[in-house]
């Protein structure tokens, strides 16, 4: 891998941040709110709503797209509004692993770039990052549609078997597998029979890498 790796994927939320740390729980509560406040769902509906909505389009906003004619942006702003500094932190040893790896990294995410960015700068390692692939740079074409892979690769200018994928969804990372990408999951607890390898923790990235 040394010889080819190119460029690193890594996906944004529960992976270059701990799942552990509530952010995307409270993201959920907000999505959870939204159909229930904004579309009419009764609340006892909502979780298997979402779930199906998951199962079928990797997404829930790209469902709500197709069923009730959400705008994406009012959807976003809605779910995103949640003061991240109440969840996150500045990492010195994630900006410290990032700096170390000399190799271009980009963030893949289905959700959008402004979002991102509030992340990233939270954390300390926007300045780490070539790029941000989001929903809107994807046409809204999201993980784990192979085609959101290809729209990647095709903007980095490489090729699978050039790209690691960092992720927390098995789903996503089952999709870049089977297209030739090397996939690592990160995150405690999950199953990752569909994953060539598995970190605990993000800075756990560097020595996997080191050992490859």
């Amino acid at each position: 891998m040394r010889k080819t790796l190119r460029c690193i994927f890594f996906d944004l939320d529960n992976t270059v941040y701990p799942r552990s740390c509530g952010l995307m729980r409270a993201i959920g509560d907000r999505i959870n709110r939204y159909m229930v406040e904004r579309l009419d769902i009764k609340p006892a509906d909502v979780s298997k709503t979402r779930d199906d909505f998951l199962k079928a389009f990797g997404t829930t906003l790209n469902a709500l797209r197709r069923f009730y004619s959400v705008d994406p942006d009012e959807f976003l702003d809605f779910v995103h509004d949640i003061p991240v500094s109440r969840h996150l932190q500045y990492e010195p040893a994630l900006d410290q692993m990032l700096e170390r790896l000399e190799v271009n990294k980009i963030i893949f995410t289905n959700a959008d770039a402004r979002h991102a960015r509030r992340v990233l700068t939270r954390l300390g390692i926007l300045r780490h990052f070539e790029s941000i692939i989001d929903i809107h740079m994807l046409d809204f074409v999201n993980k784990p549609d192979r085609r959101a892979y290809f729209k990647a690769m095709d903007f980095a200018l490489v090729r699978p078997e050039e790209c690691v994928l960092v992720e927390d969804s098995l789903a996503n990372i089952i999709s870049a597998r089977e297209i030739g990408m090397t996939t690592v999951m990160v995150g405690e607890g999950l199953r990752t029979d569909g994953a060539h390898y598995h970190i605990n923790r993000i800075t756990d990235l560097e020595g996997l890498l080191n050992r490859l």
